[in-house]
């Protein structure tokens, strides 16, 4: 499974570089996730740089953009040292660590949620972030960025799985804990909610290169979201004052923060 368009991009991406995968693989892997895509300039310089058509005020509807082959060019020419890095970031209000604060990409990345840093720490790299289409495409959104010179330190691979494990067993909890609050014992139970969730990210795959103990931190993960997920959007279970909505992301945040950490941590395994 995968977590997102970015996640598929990295590993993939990464794969590819080290000679694992051939560059229709990296392609393939995207357009699981939407059969039309394009790639764009995030702002006028970068476009300049490129020659890449510019989105105006990063509206993915406003240019058509070019196809995504452009993104494996772009990729390898970012990778131009030794030390260079293809990096997921999944910055969130109030958490940007690792990210080039200030700038055009970090918005855009926050925004998005997600995103991809690639070049060598310390030097001007590219940042690509994608967004939805109004007609459920993807376009890649490019920037000329700055690659932090300090990455932002990641959870051990153990850590992760374990915190994974018992984030299952915390999900389910709540979610159980916030049936019960609005529903009382008349709820239905919401399995069949958390098995249509993830049956989106089971077309998903990963790279034989990437090793099996972060397949089941990523695997894990994606549990743990689909069951934070349907706690969140299930109608009978939406808070109904702001005390309710203030109670339930106190009770969801941590394990959507545990979920990232065990993401970022998973994809960037060795």
């Amino acid at each position: 499974m995968s977590s997102s368009p970015s996640a598929s991009l990295t590993v993939w991406a990464g794969s590819w570089l080290a000679g694992s995968s051939a560059p229709d693989d990296v392609l393939d892997a995207l357009r699981t996730w939407a059969p039309q895509q394009t790639v764009a300039a995030g702002d006028p310089v970068t476009g300049g740089h490129t020659g890449l058509p510019w989105a105006p005020d990063g509206d993915p509807d406003a240019v058509a953009g070019a196809g995504i082959m452009v993104l494996l060019k772009l990729i390898r020419e970012a990778m131009d040292g030794p030390e260079a890095q293809v990096r997921l970031v999944l910055p969130i209000p109030g958490d940007v660590r690792g990210m080039p604060v200030g700038t055009e990409f970090a918005a855009a990345a926050t925004e998005a949620g997600e995103g991809l840093l690639i070049g060598t720490p310390g030097s001007t790299g590219t940042g690509l972030v994608p967004f939805w289409t109004e007609d459920d495409a993807l376009q890649w959104r490019v920037y000329s960025t700055p690659i932090p010179l300090t990455l932002a330190p990641e959870m051990p691979l153990g850590e992760a799985e374990y915190t994974m494990r018992e984030a299952v067993r915390d999900a389910a909890d709540a979610l159980a804990q916030l049936q019960t609050t609005r529903l009382g014992s008349g709820g239905v139970g919401p399995r069949e909610l958390v098995e249509a969730e993830l049956a989106g990210h089971t077309r998903h795959k990963y790279p034989d290169s990437l090793p099996l103990r972060a397949r089941r931190i990523l695997d894990t993960a994606d549990q743990v979201a689909a069951i934070l997920t349907v706690a969140e959007r299930e109608p009978a279970s939406a808070p109904t004052s702001a005390t309710a909505v203030a109670a339930q992301e106190a009770l969801l945040r941590p394990l959507w923060n545990a979920i990232r950490a065990a993401r970022l941590a998973a994809v960037h395994a060795r």
